[in-house]
């Protein structure tokens, strides 16, 4: 069955006028390569400046490859606003990225605590995990600090395998033409699809916004909120205001074609016109955000931690922020844990240690319990002593008489 609300579009697309000369495609054109040439050349400066400055190549890889999102998403989004036809591969694309900004963003922030996986380890083995945020108060919380990281590392990681895997199931269907990006009708393969996808990206961000609770403490000096928001809102609003106009433009919703605005210009043309102004948005915020100061080498504090030159060259930068390799090696050893690591967990120090605590604080409380009874004998002896009225009677029973007669005598 093909997507018929598309191919009503096709025919009308290039008829319908804003002006006497002037169409809404040609138009929505103009604004979005304005909007695409400054997200592109704002973000290539910051790009080159960490390049140029690669002082911690562990740290600064990731930030290129966040930065990068705002060109691809800015190119693809202008390319499919050019070529309507082939904007859903083009966009299909763009999406895949997605999964690795979020893995990247995880991994720096994992940088930030420790430079190694090995150290991050022994990082997480000595906290206590916090109660999960909302809407998952009521889970129960780990008790290891590195069950709960390797929760967190699985969970953001699964979406660089299942964006990838969406994608070219995606790609399959509307070669079929069973996709219709335009429908949200059960019997094509998009609103599925985009149901899933939701799913997954929902579990990877709120694992990110989990680990920055836990951690944002600990990660005050690198000024983590502004890049949490800029990720947030990126992907927040990339997917959802899609999704949102699919959902106003379907049959008989409030959102539909003119005589100005054809129906592909809606699902299509708007999204990416608004992609290309907030990439352009992104990227001046980046430079706050992601800053290339602190890795320059004048800006260094002396002492024994100071470096005293560069990693490497801007040509080897960038072919080092683009290797994926080590993208491939966390997903998989993500996956690896889920299905083997979990259920050796308890064999970790981290519960042992837990399990001696456990010991220690219940033996102190039994030595309180068995001492509980002579205190308060004690304290109730005491506090009858000090009561005039019984100390009276007392005195009597026992040589008060005697008290008396030596007196008198």
């Amino acid at each position: 069955m093909g997507c018929k609300h598309d191919e009503l579009a096709r025919g009308a697309l290039f008829a319908k006028e804003i002006a006497d000369t002037v169409i809404f495609h040609q138009l929505a054109l103009i604004l979005s390569a304005i909007f695409m040439c400054l997200a592109v050349s704002i973000s290539f400066w910051l790009i080159l400046d960490h390049a140029l400055h690669y002082l911690r190549p562990y740290e600064q890889k990731h930030i290129i490859r966040i930065l990068a999102m705002i060109p691809i998403y800015a190119v693809i989004s202008f390319l499919s606003l050019l070529f309507y036809q082939a904007s859903v591969q083009l966009e299909l694309l763009r999406n895949c990225y997605e999964a690795y900004v979020i893995a990247s963003f995880f991994t720096l922030l994992c940088h930030y605590i420790a430079p190694t996986l090995h150290e991050q380890k022994d990082y997480f083995r000595n906290i206590q995990p916090k109660r999960w945020v909302f809407p998952l108060k009521r889970v129960k919380t780990p008790r290891s600090g590195l069950t709960w990281f390797n929760i967190i590392y699985a969970c953001v990681f699964q979406f660089c395998f299942t964006r990838p895997l969406f994608t070219i199931i995606a790609a399959i269907a509307q070669t079929q033409d069973r996709y219709c990006a335009s429908s949200t009708q059960p019997e094509n393969g998009h609103i599925w699809i985009a149901l899933l996808q939701g799913a997954c990206v929902l579990t990877a961000m709120y694992c990110l916004i989990q680990f920055y609770t836990q951690l944002k403490e600990d990660l005050v000096p690198h000024k983590p909120f502004l890049k949490v928001l800029c990720i947030k809102l990126a992907m927040f609003l990339c997917f959802w205001q899609t999704w949102f106009l699919s959902l106003l433009s379907v049959k008989k919703g409030p959102l539909q074609p003119t005589f100005y605005v054809a129906a592909l210009d809606i699902h299509i043309g708007i999204p990416c016109i608004l992609v290309c102004f907030e990439m352009m948005l992104f990227a001046c915020v980046s430079h706050w955000a992601f800053p290339w100061r602190p890795y320059d080498l004048d800006h260094q504090l002396r002492g024994p931690n100071r470096l005293e030159h560069y990693a490497c060259g801007p040509h080897v930068a960038l072919l080092d922020a683009l290797n994926p390799w080590d993208y491939a090696k966390a997903a998989a050893r993500g996956f690896r844990w889920l299905f083997h690591g979990v259920r050796h967990r308890r064999d970790d120090v981290s519960y042992q240690v837990g399990l001696d605590v456990k010991v220690e604080v219940e033996v102190e409380k039994d030595a309180k319990v068995d001492v509980e009874p002579a205190s308060s004998t004690y304290e109730s002896c005491t506090s009858a002593l000090s009561d005039p009225e019984l100390s009276r009677r007392m005195r009597g029973r026992h040589g008060g008489g005697k008290k008396s007669r030596h007196t008198i005598g």
